[in-house]
């Protein structure tokens, strides 16, 4: 099918080939596009699947799929998806055909973030982790880990295609990229801010009112209360022990939390969901690399990664028994403090327990 959107070599004035060019072309001969992110797809991978779905389709007329790779559960993410309409398919109910082009956002291969067949070839990788998987292979390959978000990157696709871009859509791009860049602390680029510009006068601002202030289920407040209680500061470094997430995603939002501590500069939160200990980091330093540092300190126990302050993974437990647990939790507590180059010491609770006790029988 003939291409039915902007294209810089095709108007005579000009000989320069855009990505989005080159991304739109590979795919003119397939008979239809599929889009998988990492496990517990986010606002910004999801704005980026919505993204360049809508890119496909105006400008090829291509049949397209959005996936999603396990639970969706935070509570604004899950307000994203019902509000916006995503159309997500569960990716262990995809039955890929032959000839169609797998699309992965927001994400890299050989990352361990994937549940998807590995050997199913994949066309194309739209990303801003610094965390690098392995893209030896991949036709076409578009990773910025000096942006803020990989919605700003498909952002500037449709700016160069010259794609209407209607409320709906803007209005998740807009939230995806809101939800990397407005934490603490920010990390942002020229062309976030661009894409920032662009896509506020377009989005919804009842709908992203309503993502943003999403109802929380008690669940939240039980799991918020009990990291409190099991947070252990040292140094500078505050460690939450979670030992019954509900909820993958809220160990994330732990962090977020706490690194607004002013006595550290890092946050960890670390808690069990199912046979998985998972993780989540910020740093409220400049350079901290914390992505790096944090597949450094996983190791062979499991799979992580990040960006410079932000940082996530998993570790598969040997068992669940409280042992188990304990041993793990032990030796990661080890590995970060080597890590961050801090003293081996025994943590000081961030609520002691006489207070604890205290809350309890008042």
């Amino acid at each position: 099918m003939a291409r039915q959107c902007a294209d810089s070599r095709m108007n005579g004035r000009s000989t320069v080939i855009r990505r989005s060019d080159r991304f739109l072309d590979g795919l003119t001969q397939v008979p239809a596009v599929t889009f998988v992110s990492h496990v517990h797809p986010d606002p910004d991978s999801l704005g980026s699947m919505m993204a360049l779905s809508h890119l496909v389709e105006t400008c090829l007329g291509k049949p397209t799929r959005l996936t999603c790779d396990g639970l969706i559960s935070r509570a604004e993410n899950r307000a994203m998806v019902d509000l916006l309409n995503i159309p997500l398919v569960p990716i262990r109910k995809v039955e890929f055909q032959e000839g169609e082009a797998l699309v992965m956002v927001d994400s890299q291969p050989g990352t361990g973030r994937h549940t998807f067949d590995p050997n199913i070839p994949i066309y194309a990788v739209i990303d801003h982790h610094d965390t690098k998987g392995n893209t030896d292979g991949v036709p076409f390959v578009d990773v910025r880990s000096g942006l803020g978000a990989t919605c700003s990157v498909v952002t500037s696709y449709l700016i160069e295609q010259n794609v209407t871009v209607p409320p709906r859509l803007a209005t998740g791009l807009l939230y995806g990229i809101e939800t990397e860049l407005s934490g603490y602390p920010r990390e942002a680029s020229e062309l976030d801010d661009i894409a920032l510009l662009f896509l506020y006068p377009l989005a919804d601002k009842d709908l992203l009112a309503r993502i943003r202030n999403a109802r929380l289920p008690q669940r939240h407040f039980e799991c918020m209360l009990q990291a409190l209680q099991s947070s252990f500061i040292y140094d500078r470094l505050i460690i939450s022990w979670v030992n019954e997430l509900p909820q993958p995603e809220l160990a994330a939002e732990v962090v977020d939390f706490l690194i607004r501590f002013e006595e550290v500069d890092w946050a960890v939160c670390a808690g069990v969901y199912k046979d998985k200990l998972v993780l989540s980091v910020r740093a409220a330093v400049e350079d901290a690399q914390a992505g790096e540092m944090l597949r450094q300190v996983v190791g062979t126990m499991g799979s992580a990664g990040g960006h410079d302050r932000r940082a996530g993974g998993t570790i598969t437990l040997p068992s669940t028994a409280p042992s188990a647990i304990e041993n793990v939790q032990a030796e990661l507590r080890r590995r970060l403090l080597k890590a961050l180059k801090i003293d081996e010491c025994r943590g000081q609770r961030l609520v002691s327990k006489r207070e604890i006790l205290q809350n309890l029988q008042s």
